[in-house]
């Protein structure tokens, strides 16, 4: 065990030494929210214990056999035009596991196709898709462990790119104490083909650990997500000057107190609150500081990295919204429609 134990730490420092930050990556679609109860989490949860298959693409590991045959449907109005979403379906196999497949689109919206003259030659619209599938079971009545097998395809006009990439999670769930934590390893994978001959680029690699915790006699339920756990450093330099730039008083201040290391730490955690008034209803509240750091405007930071959503739970259907604050430029908005197909027929599983 030490041994192996070892070998962990080591492969993980000198993954952490070559760690990518956002904006270097290839893929990057590949870490948006795909489902409207993330989103209004804070955009980062792997150990939220649910029925919501959304959560698969988050950890793997929290995939289950109580999700057999359920799907999900989401759409994603982003900023500007840009659009995306997210389908994903699961099914049970008894003695062998459960499945789930999925696929991630994003629409970058129409672009011109002008030559170096400025005549318009036509439109054109990028697009990234990725689709996957995923396996988990179980080690022990509370231990479950997964992994997620992701074939990309990336379009731009006349470039594109071919990627493979694979997330390999392990959730811990205590019923009894309501209490639930999640460990995944993200995007580890390679572009098979890249955009240019010769130049191929890394992926958004990530490792995230999470804790989600209910309160026994109050409608709470408590989530804190870590985030970017291969790169410590997730400050930037401005490009006019060679210190870093504070976004908002509210960082200043904090900084005042707590100096560069504690901004540095806190920047990698996402803050998630749940009211659930009523088992088939909830209200979620979610804080992301570091988008909230790097984009809200110092003179009118208002909502920027905060985001809310509620959710209702019927019988068949699943239905829920969020909203995401990025800037005052624009928000996204998140809407999920989740169906229980067992609901509709009786089903005899295999």
């Amino acid at each position: 065990m030490k041994r192996i134990l070892s070998i962990i730490i080591f492969l993980l420092t000198i993954i952490s030494l070559s760690a990518q930050t956002g904006g270097d990556n290839t893929y990057e679609f590949l870490t948006l929210p795909n489902g409207s109860r993330i989103a209004a989490l804070g955009g980062h949860n792997v150990s939220h214990y649910d029925n919501d298959v959304n959560f698969v693409l988050r950890n793997p590991g929290l995939l289950r056999s109580e999700m057999h045959n359920r799907m999900s449907i989401n759409y994603i109005n982003y900023l500007s035009d840009i659009n995306f979403g997210y389908v994903s379906y699961a099914y049970d196999l008894e003695n062998v596991g459960t499945f789930a497949a999925g696929m991630q689109y994003i629409n970058y919206g129409n672009f011109l196709h002008a030559d170096e003259t400025g005549e318009i030659l036509g439109e054109f619209v990028p697009s990234e898709y990725s689709f996957n599938l995923a396996y988990a079971n179980a080690l022990s009545s509370k231990i479950q462990y997964g992994i997620n097998l992701k074939t990309i395809y990336s379009s731009f006009f006349s470039h594109s790119s071919v990627g493979l990439a694979l997330d390999a999670g392990i959730a811990y769930v205590d019923t009894a104490k309501l209490f639930s934590a999640g460990l995944v390893v993200k995007n580890l994978g390679i572009q098979l083909k890249p955009y240019t001959p010769g130049n191929r680029e890394p992926l958004p690699f990530d490792i995230q650990v999470g804790i989600t915790k209910k309160l026994r006699h109050a409608p709470f339920r408590f989530s804190l997500t870590a985030i970017d756990l291969v790169n410590w450093n997730l400050r930037y330099t401005s490009v006019f000057s060679n210190t870093y730039q504070l976004d908002d008083s509210n960082t200043e201040n904090f900084l005042n107190k707590m100096g560069n290391i504690g901004d540095e730490f806190i920047r990698h955690f996402v803050v998630g609150v749940e009211v659930i008034p009523h088992p088939n209803f909830y209200i979620a509240l979610g804080y992301n500081y570091r988008r909230r750091t790097e984009l809200a405007m110092q003179t009118m930071p208002k909502l920027v990295g905060m985001s809310i959503g509620f959710g209702l739970h019927l019988s068949k259907f699943n239905i829920s919204y969020g909203l995401a604050s990025y800037h005052l430029a624009g928000s996204s908005n998140h809407f999920t429609l989740g169906i229980n197909l067992d609901a509709f027929y009786k089903n005899t599983k295999l």
